[in-house]
């Protein structure tokens, strides 16, 4: 597989760019299993004021044909630095950017932003294929999700 970063030295994104997350096949396309990225680093800028926000993102999904590639998707990450979006925004930026990539069959992120003037926001989403089995459980789960994730 001819990954562009995987291995590499590779320089840090200047911005948000899509662009950077690669995927591969799912050597395992016909068994459910979660795959997790949990990244505690995570920065963004608001929009309004240009502070900076810290945050961990977690990213859970179950693949279907396609995975992300890890070197790729940090780098996708670290590229929301100096990218201006609220909280909500950038996990749903997240999400649609994996969906887009990889068409899983099932997919969660999760925003656990610091405090900023004494309150956390902590924004979670989720999207399922067409498949009614992933539907359902997209909805259970949207109901359902709590800080025990």
């Amino acid at each position: 597989m001819p990954f562009k970063a995987l291995g590499k030295k590779t320089d840090c994104a200047s911005g948000y760019n899509p662009s950077v997350l690669e995927a591969f096949d799912n050597p395992h396309p016909e068994n459910d299993y979660w795959v997790r990225f949990n990244c505690p680093e995570f920065t963004s800028l608001c929009p309004v004021t240009a502070q900076p926000d810290f945050a961990t993102i977690r990213i859970n999904y179950l693949p279907d044909r396609r995975m992300v590639e890890s070197k790729s998707l940090k780098l996708y990450l670290f590229g929301f630095r100096n990218h201006g979006a609220f909280h909500e925004d950038c996990t749903n930026i997240i999400m649609k950017d994996l969906v887009r990539l990889m068409q899983p069959k099932y997919i969660e992120v999760w925003g656990i932003f610091t405090p900023r003037g004494g309150i956390s926001i902590y924004p979670w989403c989720n999207h399922a294929n067409d498949e009614p089995r992933y539907r359902e459980m997209a909805h259970y789960r949207l109901l359902r999700h709590d800080l025990k994730m």
